[in-house]
């Protein structure tokens, strides 16, 4: 069981952090085809996808700003996910994290690294193109409000938002069911439609994911 969720390795042969790869036979039994296991208590993103998250918006193809890259677990997996036709954009502020993230990235054509804090968009405007999902696990108090911003600079309308949220991060006195719905509201407030919400427990404690589908004000277009 809990070798359930891999993904298939972009680069066969190398694990990116010590993950087990296991090898299949391709359908026609002509290739053989590595995955590497991705465990949900490493990463937010495996716990959602466990979880049964309704929608995944991430897929073969799929341009992905990820906030929050840290040394690139979650990130490595997602560049399985998007595959060579995709990309994905990961953003971390911590340059030690970054030191490692950069490395992986070495390897993984797919992923353009940048050492930069997410509250600043402006700052990496230039390297990025428009996505059509951000992924945010940055565990930040203001996590909704540098995930709009960085939206209103980067996802194309219609994009969806997918937001890690940790309770105790946000206010450690509240209970966190009322932590995780004002920050639904303040995604809301901010031009977003939440889809889904759904628990990361027992992976995560007090955590949870939510789901938003989001729409840039008009105004914007000049």
């Amino acid at each position: 069981k809990d070798d359930s969720l891999v993904t298939k390795n972009m680069v066969p042969g190398e694990s990116v952090y010590g993950e087990k790869r296991l090898v299949a036979e391709s359908e026609d039994k002509e290739q053989k085809i590595e995955y590497r296991v991705w465990n949900p208590f490493r990463s937010k993103l495996g716990a959602a996808i466990v979880g049964g998250i309704g929608a995944m918006p991430i897929k073969p193809g799929s341009k992905v700003l990820y906030l929050g890259g840290a040394s690139g677990t979650t990130v490595s997996h997602v560049s399985d996910m998007v595959g060579p036709e995709g990309i994905v954009y990961a953003v971390e502020f911590s340059h030690r994290s970054g030191r490692d993230l950069t490395n992986m990235a070495k390897r993984r054509a797919n992923i353009v690294p940048i050492v930069e804090d997410a509250r600043q968009p402006q700052r990496y405007r230039m390297l990025i193109g428009m996505v059509d999902v951000i992924f945010s696990d940055v565990a930040q108090p203001d996590q909704a409000r540098i995930v709009t911003h960085n939206a209103s600079f980067f996802l194309k309308n219609g994009g969806m938002i997918l937001i890690s949220i940790k309770a105790s991060c946000v206010d450690s006195t509240a209970a966190p069911e009322a932590v995780y719905a004002a920050e639904v509201d303040r995604l809301r407030k901010d031009g977003c439609k939440p889809k889904e919400q759904l628990t990361l427990e027992p992976y995560h404690r007090d955590h949870a994911l939510v789901v938003a589908t989001y729409r840039a004000s008009k105004k914007k277009k000049e």
